[in-house]
């Protein structure tokens, strides 16, 4: 197995057919896993969403180096297969960055391959709301807020479409973690900034 920089288009059919969320991040680096010339699993690192978030983890000095791996998605997730990727990946992205993740309880995760990899945990994330409409429960938020991207009030413009088919639905809590890529004085600096409480790994 070997690992690869790729372009994001070549990892769409991996987010929109195999992964749950079924639906295409911010992707500013894609890399793939390779058995010979198959690819056979993908990881992507894109810019949150959320820009509290980046000033969140290691305050507003450092928001501009934060990333997410957003993804990652195997055709068969054979063992160390995602922790070879991930580990192989967070080599090859440029550096310095802050990198975090999240595993998903709602799916049953905690974050194995991360524990694996060596990610700092954080522990669960804040408590929040997503936008929902009856009969579209299987799309993710993030992808109903889209429909209205770029208007002032989305909500309000949700409401008037949707009536009272829109409704708020609490987020379930999903596991976090965060690596740091640099020099040791950069490691250094990213660690006495980190403002979250650093955890024992989830079981």
């Amino acid at each position: 197995m070997k690992v690869k920089q790729i372009s994001s288009k070549y990892a769409y059919p991996f987010l929109l057919d195999i992964h749950y969320a079924r639906r295409i991040p911010s992707i500013s680096w894609a890399y793939g896993l390779f058995d010979n010339d198959d690819l056979i699993g993908v990881c992507t690192y894109g810019t949150p969403a959320s820009a509290p978030l980046k000033r969140g983890i290691c305050g507003d000095k450092f928001k501009g180096e934060v990333i997410e791996l957003n993804r990652l998605c195997l055709l068969d997730n054979k063992s160390n297969q995602a922790s070879f990727l991930v580990g192989q990946s967070l080599a090859m992205l440029p550096k310095p960055k802050i990198v975090v993740s999240y595993a998903d309880i709602s799916h049953g995760h905690i974050g194995i391959v991360y524990q694996a990899t060596n990610f700092i945990y954080c522990g669960l994330s804040a408590k929040r709301t997503d936008w929902k409409v009856k009969g579209k429960e299987h799309l993710h938020g993030q992808t109903i807020a889209d429909e209205f991207r770029g208007i002032k009030n989305r909500a309000q413009a949700m409401r008037d479409k949707y009536g009272d088919d829109f409704y708020l639905h609490p987020r379930p809590r999903k596991h976090r973690y965060v690596y740091f890529l640099g020099s040791k004085t950069q490691k250094k600096h990213y660690k006495n900034a980190l403002k979250y409480k650093t955890e024992e790994y989830p079981k």
